[in-house]
C-alpha cells in the first residue's frame, strides 16, 4: 500500500505507505524491491509523572517470530488517518488514552523550475504533538532504520568505511529544530546500532523506563565514523529519539527527522561505466550525507513556501473539484519514483551538430537526465524471463520512463529510455529544462546507427538494430546502444510536433537540420512535389502497413488513420511554422504544400460524417471504430498554440461522438474513455488494447476538450477515470496503464497520467 515517495528528483526514492511502514524502494537504478523491513519504524513514548503511560509502534503492521518481539505493535489504523498531497503526505494518530495527537508531515523538496534542491535524495518528518489532556505529559519520538538488505532491503552495511559505500545507501538519521539555533527544550538521543533480527530490548527497554534511548544528548546522530563495518550478511539498525514536555491543552515543539540516503555513484546495466548523480556537485565526499541531513533541517521551511507558492492558487481555486486537484499533484509522484535518474556529467554536453555553445543555457548543459525515468511500468509481463526496464518515447508525457517491472526474455538486466509516450503536459509548466534536456538527447541519437541484425518480436523479421536519421523508440543505457521497432510512420514525426509545439527558437536552431534530415529520408522529391517513402497513392498522407507500428502496438492499423495521420498533419504544420521561424523560405512552402495534400487526404479517406475512422482497412468492422484518441494530432497543435489545420466543426464533432460512446456508453461514463467503440455503441474487441481504458489517454482526451471549450465534458471524462484508479481500485501512487470493465490492470505505475497536467495546460 504505497504512499507518497521520499525524496527528490534522480536520486532513488523511498516508499512511506499509508499503513505508517516503509515499504518500497528504489535506490538503484533500475532496481524495486517491495517489503516493510520490522526495523523501519516511528514509535512513539508517552509519560506523565514520571511513569510511560503509553509506548506503541507506529504502525498497523505486526510481525511475527523473534524479531523485535518486545515492541508493541498492530496499531489501531481506525485512529490514524492519512493524506496525501504530493510531494507532501500527512499523517494524524488520535492517541484517545493520553488525549494526544501526533501529525507527522513528511516533505520532500520537489517543486517546479529548480534543479539544485530537487535532486537532493532526502525527505523531512516533522512532528507536531499536541496535548489535548489536562496535565502535562512527555512525548517522545524515535525513528529507527535497518541499514542493510537481508532478503528485502538494502546489502548490509553500518558506516562509510567500508570500500563499497559509493555504491550502497548509507542512512544517516538527523534530528534538530526547524530554527537553526537549537532549543534546550527538546532532547535528543540515540541507539547507535542493535540487531533488528533479536527481540529489540535495547531500544524499547531504555525507551519504556524513562523516554530516552541509551546515549548522550546531542543536536545530530552520524553513523559515518562512529561504528566498526558490518560483516557480510550482518544486520544492524540504529535509532534516534527526540523529547519534549508539552503543557496542558497546547502544542509542543516541533520535532524534525531528515532521512538521507547517499548513492552519489551508480551504474546500468553490466557496470561498464560509473555515473555520478546531480546532487554530488554540491554534496559529495565521506560527509555528504550528514551535510545534505543537516541542510534539509534548515531548508525544509523554504521548500514548503516554494511548495505552497506552486499549489495553493490551484487549490483555492473553488471552480476546480477536489478530485482534480488530487489527481493534478499525486500524480507527479512518477517524477521521481518511476525510476528517474538524473545525472552529473563532467565537460559540456553536445547537440546533435556536436555544438552547444550559445544553444544550451549553462543551467541546462551543465546537467543531463539520462533517462529521466528508467523503466516503464511496474507490474506489465511479457512472456519473457529477466527484468528489463524500458522507457518508450510514445508513453513519454514529461520525461520519465514509462512504468516499472516489465518482464522481458533476455540475458543481462537493461535500462531503456524511449521517445513512444512522450506527450506534452507537465514538463512545459514544471520542469521546463528537463524537457529540453531529453529532447536535445533524442535528437543527438537520431543521426546515429547501428547495424547489428535483430529479430523482431512483432513480425520475426530480421533487421538492423538502428538505422540512421529515424527516431529510435527506445535508447538503451549509456554505452549499451538502441532498442528500435521497425519504422513506424506517424510516429517519427513526433519528434517534430514536440519540439516545434514547445515553440523554444533555441530547440528549433539546434535540431532544425536534424529534423530536415529525418523528413528527407521518409521523403525524395519528384518534379515540383514531394513524395513521400510510406505513401503509396502520392495524396501526401502517410499509410500505416496493417501491423501494430505506433504506441497502440497491439492494435492494427491498415492504410490512412486517424491517429497516425492526425499525428503527421501537426508534425506538418510544425515543420512549417518552424520553417518561417527560422527563415527557411523554401522548407516553408514545400511543408505548406504537402500539408495542404494531406490535410485534403485525411478528410477524404477518414471523414464520415461524424467523427473519423479508425483506419482504412477493407474490414469495416474494424475500420469503422471510434477511437479514443483520434484527435491527438489537434492536441498537440492546440497546446503549442500553433494554428489546427482542420475544420473546428469537425473536430468538435468527432470529440462529441467520443464523449457519448467510449465516454457515457462506457460503464455510464464512470470509468474514463474506453480506447475503442463500435458506432452502435459496443466495445471494439478486435485488439487486446482496443477494450482497455488507458488513463494518460483519457486525461489528454479531456485535456482536448477543454482546448475545444467542452470543459464539462472534460472533467465527467477525467474523474471515471480518477476514481477507478484511485478510489475503487486502491491504485494510488501506482496508476496503471490500463484498465478494463472487469476490474483487471495492466503496466502498475504508468507514465501516461501524468497528461492530466495537459489538462492544467488547457485550463
Amino acid at each position: 500500500y504505497p504512499g507518497v515517495p521520499l525524496g527528490g528528483i534522480g536520486g532513488g526514492t523511498i516508499n512511506r505507505g499509508w499503513q505508517g511502514d516503509f515499504c518500497k524502494w528504489q535506490l538503484k537504478p533500475g532496481i524495486y524491491t517491495f517489503g516493510s523491513p520490522l526495523a523501519d519504524q516511528f514509535i512513539v513514548s508517552i509519560r506523565r509523572h514520571n511513569t510511560t503511560i503509553y509506548q506503541q509502534v507506529l504502525s498497523t503492521k505486526a510481525p511475527t517470530g523473534e524479531p523485535l518481539r518486545s515492541w508493541n505493535w498492530k496499531y489501531c489504523g481506525s485512529y490514524a488517518y492519512y493524506h496525501g498531497l504530493y510531494p507532501r503526505a500527512w499523517t494524524v494518530y488520535d492517541l484517545q488514552g493520553p488525549k494526544v495527537v501526533l501529525t507527522c508531515r513528511q516533505i520532500s523538496p520537489v517543486f517546479p523550475h529548480e534543479y539544485k534542491d530537487t535532486s537532493l535524495p532526502t525527505a523531512v518528518f516533522s512532528w507536531d504533538v499536541e496535548n489535548n489532556g489536562n496535565e502535562e505529559v512527555e512525548v517522545t519520538i524515535v525513528m529507527s532504520m535497518e541499514n542493510g538488505i537481508g532478503k528485502n532491503h538494502f546489502l548490509p552495511h553500518s558506516n562509510r568505511n567500508s570500500s563499497t559505500y559509493k555504491t550502497l545507501p548509507i542512512l544517516e538519521p538527523c534530528i534538530s529544530q526547524s530554527n537553526p539555533v537549537f532549543q534546550e527544550n527538546v532532547t535528543v538521543t540515540h541507539c547507535s546500532s542493535f540487531n533488528p533480527m533479536k527481540e529489540g530490548s535495547e531500544v524499547w527497554a531504555p525507551l519504556l523506563f524513562n523516554g530516552r534511548l541509551k546515549s548522550k544528548p546531542g543536536i545530530c546522530l552520524k553513523l559515518s565514523g562512529k561504528s566498526a563495518p558490518s560483516s557480510a550478511g550482518e544486520h544492524t539498525a540504529c535509532a534516534v529519539a527526540a523529547s519534549c514536555i508539552v503543557k496542558p491543552k497546547s502544542m509542543g515543539e516541533t520535532l524534525d527527522f531528515s532521512l538521507v540516503w547517499d548513492m552519489p555513484q551508480i551504474h546500468f546495466g553490466d557496470a561498464g561505466k560509473h555515473y555520478r548523480r546531480r546532487y554530488s556537485r554540491w554534496f559529495n565526499g565521506s560527509n555528504a550525507g550528514a551535510s545534505i541531513a543537516s541542510y534539509a533541517l534548515h531548508t525544509y521551511p523554504e521548500w514548503e513556501k516554494k511548495i505552497d507558492d506552486w499549489q495553493n492558487p490551484i487549490l483555492d481555486n473553488q471552480q476546480l473539484p477536489d478530485w482534480y486537484k488530487s489527481a493534478l499533484f499525486n500524480e507527479l509522484y512518477y517524477i521521481t519514483d518511476g525510476g528517474t535518474v538524473w545525472l552529473e556529467v563532467d565537460g559540456k554536453s553536445e547537440t546533435a551538430n556536436g555544438n552547444s555553445n550559445g544553444v544550451v543555457p549553462d543551467s541546462v548543459r551543465q546537467m543531463y537526465v539520462y533517462c529521466i525515468g528508467v523503466g516503464t511500468c511496474v507490474g506489465t509481463l511479457v512472456w519473457v524471463c529477466v527484468l528489463v526496464y524500458w522507457c518508450g518515447y510514445s508513453c513519454w508525457y514529461i520525461g520519465v520512463g514509462m512504468c516499472v517491472g516489465i518482464l522481458v526474455w533476455v540475458q543481462l538486466l537493461v535500462y531503456w529510455c524511449g521517445y513512444s509516450c512522450w506527450y506534452i503536459g507537465v514538463g512545459t509548466m514544471v520542469w521546463l529544462h528537463f524537457l529540453v534536456l531529453v529532447q536535445l538527447h533524442y535528437i543527438k541519437n537520431i543521426l546515429h546507427s547501428n547495424p547489428t541484425q535483430r529479430k523482431y518480436l512483432m513480425d520475426g523479421m530480421i533487421a538492423p538494430a538502428k538505422t540512421p536519421n529515424v527516431v529510435p523508440h527506445d535508447v538503451g543505457c549509456p554505452g549499451k546502444g538502441y532498442r528500435d521497432f521497425l519504422v513506424k510512420r506517424g510516429f517519427f514525426f513526433k519528434l517534430d510536433a514536440h519540439v516545434y509545439c514547445l515553440g523554444i527558437h533555441m530547440l528549433l536552431v539546434s535540431v532544425g537540420t536534424v529534423c530536415r534530415v529525418v523528413v528527407k529520408l521518409m521523403t525524395v522529391v519528384k518534379g515540383w512535389g514531394w513524395v513521400m517513402r510510406h505513401d503509396e497513392d502520392n495524396d501526401g498522407l502517410i499509410e500505416n502497413s496493417g501491423a501494430a507500428d505506433q504506441t497502440f502496438d497491439g492494435w492494427c492499423v491498415t492504410g490512412p488513420s486517424a491517429y497516425c495521420g492526425g499525428l503527421w498533419l501537426a508534425a506538418l504544420r510544425c515543420m512549417e511554422a518552424a520553417a518561417e521561424l527560422l527563415g527557411h523560405k523554401e522548407d516553408e512552402v514545400k511543408y505548406h504544400e504537402l500539408l495542404v495534400r494531406a490535410t485534403q487526404a485525411y478528410q477524404d479517406r477518414l471523414w464520415n460524417g461524424e467523427y473519423f475512422n479508425y483506419d482504412c482497412s477493407p474490414n469495416t468492422n474494424h475500420s469503422t471504430s471510434v477511437m479514443a484518441d483520434q484527435c491527438a494530432g489537434q492536441w498537440f497543435l492546440l497546446a503549442s498554440g500553433i494554428s489546427d489545420v482542420l475544420p473546428d466543426d469537425r473536430v468538435k464533432s468527432a470529440l462529441h461522438k467520443v464523449f457519448s460512446l467510449n465516454v457515457e456508453k462506457y460503464h455510464g461514463g464512470s470509468h474514463g474513455a474506453v480506447n475503442g467503440m463500435r458506432p452502435h455503441g459496443v466495445v471494439d474487441n478486435s485488439s487486446v488494447q482496443s477494450n482497455e481504458v488507458w488513463t494518460g489517454v483519457t486525461y489528454a482526451l479531456a485535456a482536448t476538450m477543454i482546448h475545444k471549450g467542452m470543459l464539462k465534458e472534460g472533467f465527467r471524462t477525467a474523474s471515471g477515470i480518477y476514481r477507478s484508479c484511485w478510489q475503487r481500485y486502491g491504485m494510488a501512487f501506482q496508476t496503471p496503464e490500463a484498465v478494463r470493465r472487469n476490474h483487471t490492470f495492466r503496466s502498475l505505475a504508468y507514465m501516461r497520467p501524468l497528461s492530466i497536467w495537459g489538462m492544467q495546460h488547457a485550463l
